[in-house]
């Protein structure tokens, strides 16, 4: 995903004088190119993620329309209440464009995970939230953003489905049948795998935030179950809000609160979380009884 999210706004700099570029040293190497060729629009303001927010905030008074990128946690924890402020309060649009999702680089140790990313973005006002769930679903993705001026999210990450799925902010159904699975972004394939042959109807969205409210609604029955790749239980009070009015039970399966020291791999910590298709399985049979 990461590459395709550098060739993308690689070209958008090249075709739009409005695209610009902030980094705080993370992919500095492969925007290279970008940064020699627009060396006023494409900026490296080094390990200063507080300030790549305040400097995509003045570009965007101007009429720019700046894409910011580092980890998540760098990039959303860290420059908080630079987002709160310079974007938020100044009431200014850019595209955050983060990797690492919740624990790809858990070899680097908890300073570069970013479970909570999403929650805290849920705290603050008109953000648009985007998880692809494959690399051909982030072009889209980053080409829609450069034509208008909104605050959006775009997190990437390693964990991706074989294949992409069109959203566009609609949930999409991909089985029909009982009680509802939402998989968000990269979930999608595990929810497939631990429901293969459970009588259950499977949606799915890489466009979490805003919430398809219309067509949660739809096919939400007596029973829901959303599956999303952070913190388990971020999208719990939308969800409630949703189907207010309507009689069902909820159960929000993502990474869980307790910190998990070890190092290992995303996938490791994928299985100790229960978001592998072994997990989610047996989290949702019990669930459903």
């Amino acid at each position: 995903m990461r590459e395709t999210f550098v060739a993308t706004t690689t070209a958008l700099l090249d075709e739009d004088p409005r695209t610009a570029l902030v980094l705080a040293d993370i992919s500095a190497d492969v925007f290279a190119p970008a940064l020699r060729r627009h060396p006023d629009r494409a900026l490296n303001v080094g390990i200063r993620e507080q300030l790549m927010v305040g400097v995509g905030g003045g570009l965007a008074l101007t009429g720019m329309r700046p894409y910011l990128h580092s980890y998540a946690p760098f990039l959303i924890d860290r420059a908080y209440e630079q987002i709160k402020l310079d974007l938020g309060h100044q009431d200014t649009g850019a595209v955050l464009v983060s990797i690492g999702g919740s624990y790809d680089a858990a070899a680097a140790g908890y300073t570069h995970q970013s479970p909570g990313d999403v929650a805290l973005l849920d705290t603050l006002d008109g953000w648009t939230v985007q998880v692809p769930g494959h690399r051909d679903e982030v072009p889209a993705m980053l080409r829609t953003a450069a034509r208008h001026d909104d605050r959006v999210y775009i997190r990437l990450g390693l964990q991706e489905n074989a294949r992409a799925h069109a959203d566009a902010g609609r949930l999409r159904v991909l089985r029909r049948g009982g009680p509802l699975v939402l998989a968000v972004g990269p979930m999608l394939d595990q929810v497939l795998a631990a429901t293969r042959d459970l009588d259950v109807t499977v949606a799915y969205t890489n466009t979490p935030r805003p919430l398809d409210v219309e067509g949660l609604r739809l096919l939400a029955g007596a029973e829901v179950i959303l599956v999303e790749p952070y913190l388990a239980g971020t999208s719990a009070r939308l969800v409630s809000e949703a189907l207010s009015g309507i009689p069902h039970r909820a159960l929000h399966l993502g990474v869980g609160r307790a910190e998990i020291r070890d190092y290992g791999t995303w996938a490791d910590h994928a299985r100790a979380h229960g978001l592998d298709a072994a997990g989610l399985r047996t989290s949702i049979t019990a669930f459903l009884g």
